[in-house]
C-alpha cells in the first residue's frame, strides 16, 4: 500500500487530493468532514487516469466541501474551564472545576465535575475528561453494537471486535476479519448517531467498497442513514 499526494486545476480552483494503492479492481473518490479529499485506487493506474477522473467528479467534490465547511465554525475551540459546555451521549453538559487532592470526573446533577488538584492547568483538565470519556466510551459502545447486530442477523457475519481510539479524520474503519474501530469522540455523540456509525462499518463487512451495493444495503438496513449522519457532523464538527 503506497500513499501520494497530487492536485488538478478546475476553474479558479485548484484541488488537492491523496491517492492510496490498495489491491481494488475499482477506484473511488471521497470527500472528508475535513473537506480532505481521498482516492483510492487499484494499482498499476497511471496518475493522469486519476487526474482525469477527480477533474470529472470535481463538481462534486466542491459541492461536497462546500456541505461540510457549513458546520466547521459551529464548535469554539475548548478552553477547559468552568462554565464551559461539552457533549456527552449528544447532551451538553457544563463544565464545573473543582480544587481536590484526588483527580476525578463525575456527572453531578447535569454538569460534568472535575476535581483536579491543578484547576488552572488546562491541558491537564483535558487529559481527565479525554481519559474519562474513554472510559465511559468502552462502556456504551458495546451496548449500542449489541443493539445493532439484530439488524444484520440474516447475513453471516464474521465474529466482530469492537476497538476505540481518538482519530482526527474519520468515525470508524473496519477490517475484513471484523475488527471495528470507533472514533472515541463518537461518546460525545448521541446514541442514534454512535448506532449509525456502527452500523455503517458493519455493512462493510458485507460490501467492503462504498459501491452502490453498499449504500443499498445502508438503506435497507437504516433508511435514515443520510439524516443522522448528517446530525452527526453538524453536532461534533
Amino acid at each position: 500500500m503506497s500513499v501520494t499526494t497530487s492536485s488538478i486545476t478546475y476553474g479558479t480552483h485548484e484541488l488537492a487530493f491523496t491517492v492510496e494503492v490498495r489491491p481494488r479492481r475499482t477506484l473511488s473518490i471521497s470527500v472528508h468532514p475535513d473537506q480532505r479529499v481521498h482516492v483510492l485506487s487499484p494499482p498499476d493506474v497511471p496518475l493522469i487516469q486519476i487526474q482525469a477522473r477527480v477533474t470529472r467528479r470535481a463538481a462534486w467534490i466542491l459541492r461536497q466541501q462546500a456541505y461540510f465547511q457549513q458546520f466547521r465554525p459551529s464548535t469554539p475551540d475548548r478552553r477547559y474551564v468552568s462554565g464551559e459546555t461539552h457533549l456527552y451521549l449528544g447532551r451538553q453538559y457544563r463544565l464545573r472545576l473543582e480544587d481536590a487532592a484526588t483527580a476525578q470526573v463525575k456527572l453531578i446533577r447535569g454538569r460534568l465535575v472535575v476535581h483536579t488538584p491543578r484547576p488552572e492547568d488546562a491541558d491537564h483538565t483535558a487529559q481527565l475528561l479525554r481519559q474519562w470519556y474513554k472510559q465511559h466510551a468502552a462502556e456504551q459502545f458495546p451496548a449500542v453494537l449489541r443493539q445493532c447486530l439484530p439488524l444484520l442477523s440474516e447475513y453471516q457475519l464474521p465474529p466482530t471486535t469492537l476497538h476505540q481510539r481518538y482519530m482526527q479524520k474519520r468515525w470508524g474503519s473496519c477490517s475484513p476479519a471484523g475488527r471495528i474501530t470507533l472514533n472515541t469522540d463518537l461518546i460525545r455523540a448521541d446514541k442514534s448517531s454512535i448506532a449509525y456509525v456502527i452500523l455503517h462499518e458493519l455493512c462493510h463487512l458485507i460490501e467492503p467498497n462504498h459501491s452502490r451495493r453498499f449504500y443499498r444495503l445502508l438503506a435497507k438496513i437504516l433508511p435514515d442513514w443520510e439524516r443522522r449522519k448528517e446530525k452527526l457532523e453538524k453536532a461534533l464538527s
